[in-house]
């Protein structure tokens, strides 16, 4: 890796930090508390591409396991992985990873429009920052949590509205940056 690579990979890393340090808002019913830190996993692979992204991810993760506070509610350790968010917190690095791969390289703005830009932005981190995510966290929840598989789906229902939110935000941002660096 080049060191610029190394750098967005850290800076990324930090930003998912950063944005996990936001109060998280507890959800009744479910184990799982509305956070900011997936909207960091978006950005990451939308504006990194999916091997830089996963690895910023990666590196976030890691971090977290080796007992640096920097989950939602200051949590950390490998005790982590035996609570029922460890299915979603795993699940961002191909998250991630899938999000950069169908969210592909910037196009030139004279190619496509904004509009169609930031929709290919917005469903990339829907599908893969919530599709992926959802698909490895709710089975490991479900398991952890004594909970019957379908019941756990319902209850990730709350989460969707403020998901699709997100990568809505992180399309407008990505977009803007991506075209940002494409153009220097």
């Amino acid at each position: 890796m080049k060191t610029k690579d190394i750098v967005l990979v850290a800076l990324f890393a930090a930003l998912i930090v950063v944005l996990s340090l936001m109060p998280p808002i507890p959800v009744p019913v479910v184990p799982v508390p509305l956070t900011l830190q997936t909207l960091g996993v978006m950005l990451a692979g939308l504006v990194l591409g999916p091997r830089r992204g996963a690895l910023a991810v990666t590196l976030y993760v890691a971090l977290a396991l080796l007992g640096i506070p920097v989950l939602p509610g200051g949590r950390a350790g490998l005790a982590v992985l035996a609570g029922p968010t460890a299915g979603f917190l795993l699940g961002m690095i191909p998250g991630a990873a899938v999000t950069g791969w169908l969210a592909g390289s910037p196009q030139p703005a004279a190619s496509r429009s904004a509009g169609l830009q930031v929709f290919r932005c917005w469903l990339a981190a829907a599908v893969g920052s919530m599709g992926v995510v959802y698909l490895v966290g709710i089975p490991w929840m479900a398991m952890v949590a004594g909970m019957d598989p379908a019941k756990a789906i319902w209850a990730m229902v709350v989460f969707i509205p403020g998901d699709l939110i997100k990568a809505l935000l992180a399309a407008v941002i990505a977009q803007r940056v991506r075209l940002a660096v494409a153009t220097v």
